[in-house]
């Protein structure tokens, strides 16, 4: 027999609460059940109780569920507490990373529109927009990030939408998203800014400007490299769109995916301050080492943009990358010589990774868009995870030895 409970003290009172509450406690709303940890809802449909609750409920006239594919309590909590972690009206939760850019675009765009894209982008990213929307009638250009400038004269008559990963992909390039917000909104246009590599524990873009965010929750959200997934986060008019192509088109995020995106945000703030730590000191580490040509941190003094970093993060993030001498035939010389990291060219895992993304991330890319993007054949890519700090500069060690 199910025990009777207090409705109104079933969920908790997050009136004014901090960051790090928000990131344990938003979005749950308790069942009768009275359960603890947030539940787990797998049903592809919803009962109603009656042909006139179905009818208004399939109308969109009064809220509740009415089919998984774009309704899910589960979901619901995720994007809920996702939401309130960037400071956001409203988020929308997606099978893949990629799945929530295709989804602003299809969304906000028709043919006949002018997207602004950073050249700095995840490789994925720049393949969507050339061999996709590109064929749909979008019309897309390439704008170097950082130069907010440029991004100004760039702008056409028609641009909708400002497209940015900051910081970059792997080259932890920034962009002052409030000086880039300003020049979008006297466009007309919208900025929407990749938070993927910062996620709101270090950055909240809505804040400081930014339209949109999307996320690829794979990444830092999950932080053990278990599940794919993506989200959308914005103002409620933007993400009613976003939603509404979410409905037909049919990219759901699964349930169980959203279960454990919902356990990684718990722990996402500590998470993040022990990846930003270990990567500092690597990152100093390396920039020390005979054989290192270059090492793209924010965090170092030597970075370009390092006051920009020091003003827009709380952190300087996971990412170290850096080049080596010897090209190509080096830095897979350095890979191959790595015994405990692993190479993978996936980030945002408890797990050390390790990759070349001239031959993977962005090998999909010509020579000329990767030289664009500064993709260069020495580079690395470090993510670095929670593992002993000296363990992994041991490792990186062999790496340099074998160089």
């Amino acid at each position: 027999m199910t025990q009777e409970w207090d409705a109104g003290r079933l969920d908790s009172d997050l009136e004014g609460v901090s960051f790090d509450t928000l990131a344990v406690r938003a979005g749950q709303h308790r069942t009768p059940e009275g359960e603890h940890s947030d539940p787990l809802f797998f049903t592809s449909s919803y009962v109603f109780r009656t042909a006139a609750d179905a009818a208004a409920r399939f109308a969109g006239e009064v809220p509740g569920n009415v089919y998984s594919r774009y309704t899910n309590p589960t979901v619901r909590s995720f994007e809920e507490r996702l939401a309130a972690l960037e400071g956001a009206e409203q988020a929308v939760g997606f099978a893949t990373g990629m799945a929530a850019i295709t989804a602003v675009v299809m969304s906000l765009c028709s043919a006949g529109d002018h997207v602004l894209v950073s050249q700095s982008v995840f490789g994925s990213t720049i393949s969507l927009f050339e061999k996709y929307f590109k064929r749909f009638g979008i019309e897309v250009d390439y704008v170097p990030l950082a130069d907010v400038g440029g991004w100004e004269r760039a702008i056409k008559p028609n641009t909708k939408l400002l497209f940015v990963e900051s910081p970059s992909n792997p080259l932890a390039e920034l962009v002052d998203i409030t000086a880039l917000s300003a020049v979008a909104k006297a466009a007309g246009a919208m900025l929407v800014v990749d938070n993927c590599f910062s996620t709101p524990a270090l950055q909240q873009p809505l804040v400081l400007g930014a339209d949109i965010v999307v996320h690829s929750a794979t990444k830092f959200i999950d932080g053990q490299g278990r599940c794919m997934g993506g989200a959308v986060c914005g103002r409620s008019k933007e993400m009613n769109e976003v939603l509404g192509y979410l409905r037909t088109a049919g990219s759901t995020l699964s349930p169980f995916n959203a279960w454990i995106f919902l356990k990684g945000l718990e722990t996402l703030n500590l998470r993040m301050r022990a990846h930003c730590a270990s990567a500092q000191v690597l990152a100093e580490w390396l920039e020390a080492q005979d054989g290192i040509e270059k090492v793209h941190y924010s965090g170092l003094a030597s970075h370009p943009q390092h006051e920009l970093a020091k003003r827009q993060t709380k952190g300087f993030g996971a990412v170290v990358s850096f080049e080596v001498k010897g090209g190509k035939e080096g830095a897979w010389r350095f890979i191959d010589a790595t015994r405990l990291i692993s190479i993978t060219a996936n980030l945002g895992d408890s797990k050390t990774t390790i990759t070349h993304p001239a031959t993977t991330s962005h090998g999909r890319l010509s020579p000329a868009e990767r030289e664009a993007a500064g993709i260069r054949d020495s580079l690395i890519r470090v993510a670095v995870g929670l593992e002993d700090v000296g363990d992994l500069q041991a490792d990186l060690a062999r790496g340099l030895a074998a160089l």
